[in-house]
């Protein structure tokens, strides 16, 4: 039997599968890369008595997957907060998915395993730009008011690590940051004690600086719209700097696009915070678009496409 763990590559997955590593340690193959590959499923090759753990991956961009593995005769235990689509009736899948506008990947798990490792649950639930739902849960936890910023860091940190077109954009891949993360109960201690800390810090700042220079094109009440260069740090900084620029102005959707080296974009859309829906549904009438109602992603954007999403993002919102 071979145990796999596919997780996407972002904060919300990383706390989440650490959540459970630390509650049932277990030695598996993992499976994972940049935020925006969400078709993960597809690489595993499982047969009869497998067992299969996804985290944080859309159901519905792995269901042609989903269903091989279930007809192998693999088991699989699936927790996601993005659009499912129709979820199959199989004796071999255990689902726990909700899409609240509000929740994450790492708040299920951390429902699933009774708060035992809420302080992970609370990083990954930052990392999400879930903020006031991070802070509501970490309540019982007693921390300072410099604790709960030191964690909003890391899952800041950890989810911009996230985001590039190629692992190689990444200062860290996610399988090697996972396995950093793995032995601290508390993450707290992995800020103190890991140097991966301090490098994810140190790029992140880097990046930030050069991302938050970029003045938008488009400056609008109700929206706001930036063009980043087709460079590494861009891919990198680029769905932090929408999440930041969202919270900056709650009553704007934004829209960061990203240019990339053979042409076209890479899109991130935020809802306006003080409403949280629309943007998977505008991201999905594109054919790489997904995500959530309130953060989501077109992963190729066609430059002869760009002034249609323009239209249809002043129209969403």
């Amino acid at each position: 039997m071979t145990c796999f763990d596919v997780f996407n590559g972002d904060a919300d997955g990383l706390c989440a599968l650490q959540q459970l590593r630390l509650a049932h340690p277990l030695e598996t193959v993992l499976v994972t890369g940049v935020k925006r590959d969400i078709g993960l499923l597809a690489r595993v090759k499982a047969v009869s008595g497998d067992q299969i753990t996804v985290l944080d991956l859309a159901l519905d961009k792995n269901l042609p997957a989903l269903a091989r593995i279930l007809a192998a005769g693999a088991r699989v235990r699936y927790f996601d907060h993005h659009f499912p689509g129709e979820i199959p009736d199989h004796p071999g899948l255990e689902a726990h998915i909700e899409t609240a506008p509000d929740r994450g990947t790492s708040l299920l798990v951390d429902d699933y395993l009774g708060g035992i490792h809420r302080a992970w649950a609370v990083v990954g639930t930052f990392g999400d730009n879930f903020d006031e739902s991070a802070r509501h849960a970490a309540q019982p936890l007693g921390l300072t008011e410099a604790q709960l910023n030191a964690l909003r860091d890391l899952g800041i940190y950890l989810n911009y690590n996230a985001y590039g077109t190629e692992v190689t954009d990444l200062h860290i891949p996610p399988d090697a940051l996972f396995r950093r993360l793995q032995p601290y109960a508390d993450p707290l201690e992995f800020i103190d004690r890991d140097a991966a800390f301090r490098s994810l810090r140190d790029g992140f700042a880097d990046d930030m600086a050069k991302a938050r220079a970029v003045k938008p094109v488009i400056d609008r009440p109700g929206h706001r719209l930036h063009i980043l260069p087709a460079t590494p740090w861009a891919r990198r900084a680029g769905g932090v700097l929408a999440n930041e620029l969202a919270r900056a102005a709650p009553d704007q959707a934004h829209a960061l696009l990203t240019h990339l080296p053979a042409g076209g974009f890479v899109v991130s859309v935020r809802a306006p915070l003080k409403r949280r829906q629309g943007a998977d549904e505008l991201c999905r009438l594109f054919p790489t678009g997904g995500g959530r109602p309130a953060a989501a992603g077109i992963n190729h954007l066609p430059e002869a496409a760009y002034e249609v999403f323009v239209a249809a993002f002043l129209a969403a919102f």
